[in-house]
């Protein structure tokens, strides 16, 4: 078997319907639209959502308030708690160190420090962000700070 050989099965396809082609063929004259109306006429139909005249759908919803920033940087949070957890004292904890730990899925993420919890290992941090009572912490129990923002 090939794709050359490919068919649908028997009675899934008919042949399309030839309007407008004689009264022999059956849909000739009003090429099955009927006499007058709306329907009978060329482009006689309602637009997509026209509700027979009651207020639409799209227009009975509210509008959504506020606007969304489209530069917005979106950080992730790591708390020193979770430093002191998996990082031994004199390493460098940067967006690789971050990855390799299970700590963030993408070693180039936006990575922000906070300070709940307690350390007490000197660590070396390069991140983009540390929040002032994490850096407080950090410097307190002799480790060094470098942000990238």
């Amino acid at each position: 078997m090939d794709l050359s050989t490919l068919k649908p099965a028997k009675g899934a396809t008919h042949a399309k319907k030839r309007v407008g082609r004689g009264n022999a063929s059956g849909k000739g004259t009003t090429a099955g639209r009927g006499y007058n109306g709306q329907g009978s006429r060329p482009g006689g139909t309602k637009g997509a959502g026209f509700e027979g005249g009651q207020t639409p759908l799209y227009m009975r919803l509210p509008k959504l308030p506020g606007f969304k920033n489209r530069w917005r940087k979106e950080y992730l949070a790591v708390n020193v708690s979770r430093l002191e957890e998996k990082f031994n004292a004199g390493d460098v904890v940067d967006g690789a160190s971050l990855k390799e730990k299970g700590i963030i899925k993408h070693e180039d993420a936006l990575v922000k420090v906070l300070g709940d919890g307690n350390i007490t290992k000197a660590l070396t941090i390069k991140v983009d962000k540390v929040s002032k009572s994490a850096q407080e912490k950090i410097e307190a129990c002799g480790g060094k700070v470098e942000c990238r923002a």
